[in-house]
């Protein structure tokens, strides 16, 4: 279940192709009953969860928080996944730096933060090459290209 924020909405207009992407990122991943959120912040509070959370005093593009990550915690039928954090600010940035869309670039990042959440990785090679190729197969899926 997606709900939009009117705050968000205000803010940027490519929230239905990030809805529409992670709704094909869930079916890709046969991600059956799952609820998360995706919450749009600025550069500021990125960098504050950065360092709060991750000891890393630097701005940075999406943080995830995997409730999965916590095996204390079962739901009959649904997963609560977490939540997924975007700097709007960044994210332009980095369209502007890869010279792709700010909607490319949301996208790219929530389907990131959607499969931190799911428990993928890309701290070690050959994780990042499995996890950045089903990104680019999600967003193949999704229609959203450079």
């Amino acid at each position: 279940m997606f709900e939009i924020v009117n705050e968000t909405k205000a803010l940027i207009e490519e929230i239905e192709d990030i809805r529409h992407t992670l709704e094909c990122a869930i079916e890709h991943q046969c991600a059956k009953n799952v609820e998360f959120n995706v919450i749009i912040v600025n550069n500021s509070y990125i960098q504050y969860l950065n360092k709060e959370y991750r000891g890393i005093d630097r701005v940075t593009d999406v943080i995830s928080f995997a409730l999965e990550d916590t095996k204390d915690i079962v739901y009959d039928n649904y997963r609560l996944l977490g939540d997924i954090y975007i700097s709007l600010d960044q994210a332009r940035e980095q369209a502007n730096t890869y010279q792709h869309s700010l909607k490319r670039e949301l996208c790219f990042l929530s389907v990131h933060g959607f499969l931190h959440l799911l428990g993928y990785d890309h701290m070690k090679e050959d994780d990042e090459k499995v996890m950045f190729a089903l990104q680019e197969v999600i967003l193949n899926e999704a229609n959203i290209t450079q």
